[in-house]
């Protein structure tokens, strides 16, 4: 049966379900007894032997017989129950105790992931419903046997009935689910430059690590470009969730895959780093947009002031109500350095991480870090309408201490906002999609690491008839009789200093009632000038730019009396990205506004004429 036909088969499960159950509470059922059938399966050919091996461990006196059961079984995991699924359906009238007898016979780290998905609550209410023994009996008659469907196949089985399941719980999904595309693009822009990593029969090890993993679906897309790539290669996947029952899918689909669960970890990555003092190759991350991080400020803010740039917050602390930035200083507390092969990363962030903050605020301090430091090495606008719970824009962050020479001192820019296509059905506040073709062209331009423009051609209807990508020195091309060719820019290049800006305090003097000004009496001000707070001003002068020059062009021939509070000067950074590709398009002529609007009070005057008659 192939992966389609069977994730279908496995999701009619959901007939049972109709009128108990809420549509958006199907996964709650089908996921976990998709697991635990698979378990069931994976451990029947050894169960007998697991079973003697405990009988004689426990006579010998043994306290900890794990690691024996382990062998015995295989597998990283066990069950010391004498019930498996099969058996369940023998004993109709104790099948919920019995059930839960079974479960509890899976070693620690697989209770673990029952645990998470709250499973004994969903015995109980299935209990309730007289659809216990009917789900148990329908999941048994699905044969998930390793002979019969291996490991990566289970894997896509698994991801096919999380995507079912967020697009029913679409209201949610955002959290713990980021669409497909997405990550299938950042992917392709993490490995895009790793030949040795992707070349056939190089077998490298690699690990990648994502501190928000929700279910997992970043981590699962790489594993599967990797080994599409290079079947030699191998990638440990690492990573952290929050959310109890996106940890579960997350561990659930690790384990369905044949991966080590115990790198997957529980917990809130800002305040209990589950893997600190590991280093990563390559980095994943969507975290949450605009949340607040103040559960876990004092945390945090003793981090940062004890630790510094020894702790994971040195470059310093975004405002409480947006902790994004926090996931982005947490990755880059975890990059490998260089010496040892270096890290590249990729993070999704809204817009607000761009620019929020002036000169000297935790968000300017975290950009001029980055920038100052040479680690970004591009920002790509993705669509609107991108995710299940926001149709706001959105970035994809890509940052590297390992820059090859033609990236060594710029950051990329890449407007993708118009790669999109409209999706059949809108799900949440997601209304558009990337398709393979734009996922490539994107992949592309950031590969080639060159500015581009792309050029629409409209007829003379105004209807776009065909789009293309103009690299540096390609001619644009025509248009037809009466059409229009659109050009805006879509790639280019800024040195990193580019950002960077000297914010000046400029100060005036306080003048008394007859207009002279106030001297200072005491101190160091004795004799000086005193300012005048009301006629404070501030300058923000490109780093580019000579701040003396600066003050004497734009300054000083509007207030000759002006002087700059070098105790006040700051350097700050900013990506204003939209003012980057930002394309004036004039006005119409009045004169073809004024002809249309007389054309269309013609046709009402006429319509109302039609309607009096």
């Amino acid at each position: 049966m192939n992966q389609p036909a069977l994730s279908s088969l496995i999701w009619s499960v959901a007939d049972l379900l109709r009128g108990d159950y809420k549509q958006s509470d199907y996964g709650r059922v089908i996921l976990p007894f998709t697991v635990l059938r698979r378990l069931d399966c994976v451990l029947a050919p050894t169960k007998l032997a697991v079973l003697e091996e405990l009988e004689t461990r426990t006579k010998a006196g043994l306290t900890d017989p794990a690691p024996f059961l382990k062998r015995k079984a295989e597998q990283s995991f066990y069950n010391t129950s004498p019930l498996d699924l099969q058996k369940l359906l023998g004993d109709q009238d104790n099948i919920r105790q019995n059930l839960h007898d079974y479960v509890q016979g899976f070693s620690p780290e697989v209770r673990d992931i029952f645990e998470r998905f709250d499973f004994a609550a969903q015995i109980e209410r299935l209990a309730k419903a007289d659809l216990l023994y009917l789900v148990t009996e329908k999941f048994v008659q699905i044969d998930l046997h390793p002979n019969v469907v291996d490991n990566f196949q289970m894997g896509l089985v698994f991801e096919e009935l999380i995507r079912k399941f967020a697009e029913l719980s679409n209201e949610t999904a955002g959290e713990h689910f980021t669409p497909r595309e997405v990550i299938r693009l950042m992917v392709n822009l993490l490995f895009i430059e790793d030949s040795d990593m992707l070349a056939p029969g190089n077998t490298p090890v690699r690990a990648i690590y994502d501190p928000t993993a929700g279910t997992g679906g970043m981590l699962s897309t790489a594993s599967e470009f990797l080994a599409e790539h290079n079947p030699d290669a191998r990638l440990t996947l690492f990573g952290q969730e929050l959310n109890d029952e996106s940890y579960a899918i997350c561990k659930a689909d690790m384990l369905l895959k044949g991966e080590t669960i115990t790198r997957i970890a529980a917990g809130n990555t800002l305040s209990e780093d589950a893997h600190s003092g590991q280093k990563f190759d390559y980095m994943l991350s969507n975290p949450p947009f605009g949340v607040e991080w103040k559960k876990v400020e004092k945390v945090v803010r003793k981090e940062h002031q004890e630790k510094g740039f020894d702790g994971r917050f040195g470059p310093g602390l975004p405002r409480v109500s947006d902790g994004s930035m926090l996931f982005l200083l947490h990755l880059i507390s975890k990059m490998r350095p260089v010496q040892e092969g270096g890290c590249r990363f990729g993070i999704v962030l809204n817009g607000s991480p761009l620019f929020t903050g002036g000169a000297g605020s935790g968000e300017s301090e975290i950009r001029r870090y980055v920038l100052e430091n040479d680690l970004v090495e591009a920002i790509i606008a993705l669509p609107t309408d991108m995710f299940y719970n926001t149709g706001i824009a959105t970035y994809i962050w890509i940052l590297s201490n390992k820059k090859p020479a033609k990236r060594k001192g710029f950051v990329q820019l890449i407007d993708a906002s118009s790669f999109w296509q409209k999706m059949r059905k809108s799900l949440g506040s997601k209304r558009k999609e990337m398709s393979e073709a734009q996922i490539d062209e994107v992949t592309r331009l950031f590969g080639e690491c060159v500015e581009a423009e792309q050029a629409c051609v409209f007829d003379a209807a105004g209807r776009e008839i065909s789009r293309s990508i103009l690299r540096t020195g390609e001619a644009a091309p025509t248009a037809p009789e009466g059409g229009a060719v659109k050009i805006v820019p879509i790639s280019r290049l800024f040195r990193n200093q580019d950002f960077g800006y000297t914010t000046l305090t400029v100060e005036r003097p306080l003048r008394d009632a007859q207009g002279e000004i106030v001297l200072g009496v005491k101190g160091k001000q004795k004799g000086k000038p005193q300012p005048d707070s009301a006629l404070r001003d501030t300058e923000n002068v490109p780093l580019s730019e000579d701040i003396g020059a600066y003050f004497a062009r734009e300054v000083l021939p509007h207030a000759p009396d002006a002087w700059i509070d070098e105790a006040k000067t700051k350097i700050g950074y900013e990506i204003p990205f939209n003012r980057y590709f930002y394309v004036f398009e004039p006005p119409r002529p009045l004169v073809e506004i004024d002809a249309e609007l007389k054309t269309v009070s013609a046709e009402i005057l006429q319509m109302l004429g039609e309607l009096a008659g």
